[in-house]
């Protein structure tokens, strides 16, 4: 995925430009507003909030971007289902965009509350989510300098610290939480939806990295088959056409993601689980770079339509 790993750098560090609006621990500061005034001073994504939200087991320091929906100040019985996404520095203002455009002339996609998981302070984009999003310390050897395998401590940071963070200080619905991830962040969702699914309600699995250290993922969808007879969740599964081996220079990233998507469909609606809804879609002409923001459009649609 090292192809994968450099553009997500590029792009995360083009992206977290648009979200330096700090908030303190108790009140926003009047330095994010004035600074967005300065002649030459950076762009600031209006009306989002950066919250700093330590994990002390590790010791990291991690960041939440949230982006509330317009009702949410006039309607302050309201409660929201919650989008949860990695690789924020990349994709919160992507999806929080997404969100307010398909709107535009209807509702189309049920108002959200959109937060954002980022990289650990002082890490880049790489060495944060080879760490944090995978489950094994099997990474491949392209990128073997870096740590792996930390996956199941950050799922715990996740769920001892970031969800009672945010259901906390916002009107979030906790019965109606999505974890959206894409590549190693579609890993990571898999995991938590094999290890301790009713985290979420639903997951969307974008590209995921099912052949992370041998395809590893199914040993734990096995596991948990062997195990339950239900799996209460709502999934979407989302993959560029062009990711599986081919004749075409696109597919950036060797394994056939096409397939191992159509597989986990395949296996888990197998098991009949009555709690389970389970779909995916191949977006022709996308590969594993291209594919996101349509993916994340499909996705919102998919598992969080308009109410009538």
């Amino acid at each position: 995925m090292r192809t994968f790993g450099l553009a997500m750098t590029l792009l995360a560090a083009s992206a977290l430009s648009a979200c330096t609006e700090k908030a303190d621990a108790q009140s926003p500061p009047p330095a994010a507003a004035s600074a967005a005034q300065v002649e030459g001073g950076p762009y600031v994504l209006k009306g989002t909030q950066v919250w700093t939200v330590p994990d002390p087991v590790s010791g990291r320091d991690y960041e939440v971007f949230v982006s509330l929906p317009a009702s949410y100040e006039a309607n302050p019985q309201r409660r929201y289902p919650v989008v949860f996404v990695t690789d924020a520095d990349y994709a919160f203002p992507i999806i929080r965009q997404v969100a307010r455009r398909v709107n535009l002339d209807g509702p189309v996609i049920e108002e959200f509350i959109l937060v954002g998981l980022s990289y650990s302070r002082g890490d880049s984009g790489v060495v944060s989510r080879n760490r944090d999003y995978t489950p094994t310390p099997n990474g491949p050897r392209s990128a073997s300098a870096t740590v792996h395998g930390q996956g199941g401590a950050y799922q715990a940071y996740l769920k001892n610290r970031v969800l009672p963070f945010v259901e906390q200080r916002f009107r979030a619905d906790p019965a109606r939480r999505v974890l959206l991830g894409h590549s190693y962040g579609g890993l990571l969702g898999a995991q938590i939806l094999f290890t301790d699914p009713a985290m979420f309600h639903g997951y969307v699995l974008g590209s995921p990295s099912f052949w992370f250290d041998k395809r590893h993922i199914m040993t734990l969808e096995a596991d948990y088959a062997r195990a339950h007879k239900d799996l209460p969740a709502d999934v979407f599964m989302y993959v560029g056409g062009y990711e599986a081996p081919g004749p075409s220079s696109r597919n950036t990233t060797g394994p056939d993601m096409v397939a191992d998507v159509k597989t986990m469909e395949r296996v888990l609606k197998s098991h009949g689980y009555p709690g389970l809804k389970v779909r995916s879609t191949v977006l022709e002409d996308e590969d594993h770079l291209t594919v996101a923001p349509v993916g994340f459009t499909r996705a919102l649609m998919a598992v969080l339509p308009a109410r009538p």
